[in-house]
């Protein structure tokens, strides 16, 4: 059954890093309010035990009263939609400050079902509240053999919806991976064991225009196992990947930046096109040494989109070429 694609249009978030944060420690809700990350999501899920759930849910919601995240997108992970916690979590946090969180992540999702239930609950929520209904945004996930098949209806569930999300440990788990290490891989599989996972994943984000968030590394010190888990997603077509520890961030942010010398060859490129076909009506061109067309646009026009919206410089203008005196 082919399930109809319907890009709505959501607000467009740099996301290279993505920092995972207790709810139940106070202090990591409060370190985590200065950590340069690109989101912050304070975790009411895994991170947190059974017996301290209703506790973390008053934690985070004095943190996001108290403290001004640096981060510019704030999430809170709720429970799983199968667990009694899930549908109290939501009531309680975002009833108290829902008006400052952009998005709810949803863990463990195997069905569209998964999504519609929270996404009913927080149009009620904000009507209850009188806040701009469908506001907050939607996470998503896919941590399973379900929710992996199910994935193209769990990503046109809602217009809410924002990101599909690898989550490494528990999909291992389920598949029963011969990996001890959430995120890592294992030297005997001949490649990268996340390939067809990570592809799928991706090519669903892009198909519903939704962005692909690589899961964590979990060993926090060895930063040449992060850069290589990083590597693989990021030169895939990810949009980013979290942290477990502040000192992630920083390598994290580095490799889902596009380098400078590509951002500014992208912007001339585009530049160069621009002129190629309104001015001199042209549908290829030569470009520093190489044919381009609409294809080679395309390309250069995501990789500029993250490079304008991290901030890069540009660099010179590009200028079209002096022509050769005619003799």
């Amino acid at each position: 059954m082919s399930i109809k694609v319907e890009k709505v249009a959501r607000p467009v978030r740099l996301r290279r890093s993505c920092h995972a944060v207790p709810g139940s420690s106070e202090k990591m809700l409060e370190k985590s309010a200065g950590l340069p990350a690109d989101q912050v999501f304070l975790d009411l899920e895994d991170a947190v035990a059974v017996d301290k759930k209703e506790e973390a849910r008053q934690l985070i919601i004095h943190a996001l009263q108290t403290y001004d995240y640096q981060a510019p997108t704030v999430v809170v992970r709720v429970n799983a939609v199968d667990t009694k916690f899930a549908y109290r979590d939501l009531i309680e946090v975002v009833e108290a400050v829902g008006d400052k969180i952009d998005c709810i992540m949803i863990p463990k999702v195997e069905s569209a079902e998964h999504v519609t239930f929270i996404d009913r609950l927080l149009t009620s929520i904000e009507e209850v509240k009188g806040w701009e209904v469908g506001r907050i945004g939607l996470e998503v996930q896919i941590e399973n053999g379900e929710g992996l098949i199910n994935i193209e209806a769990i990503a046109a569930a809602s217009p809410r919806m924002e990101t599909l999300i690898l989550g490494p440990g528990d999909f291992s788990a389920a598949m029963g991976m011969r990996i001890l290490s959430v995120g890592g891989n294992n030297a005997t599989y001949p490649g990268d064991i996340w390939h067809y996972v990570n592809f799928r994943i991706l090519s669903t984000a892009r198909a519903f225009g939704l962005q692909a968030i690589d899961g964590p590394f979990s060993q926090v010190k060895n930063d040449d196992g992060l850069r290589d888990a990083a590597i693989r997603t990021v030169t895939m077509g990810f949009d980013g990947k979290w942290s477990l520890h502040p000192q992630q961030i920083p390598i994290i942010n580095e490799l889902y930046s596009p380098p400078l010398d590509e951002y500014q060859r992208a912007e001339r490129m585009l530049a160069a096109y621009e002129h190629a076909t309104t001015v001199e009506k042209k549908g290829a061109v030569m470009f520093e040494n190489e044919m381009i067309d609409e294809a080679n646009r395309k390309m250069a026009q995501e990789l500029a989109a993250k490079g304008r919206l991290i901030g890069l410089d540009p660099g010179e203008p590009w200028t079209p070429p002096v022509p050769e005196p005619v003799a």
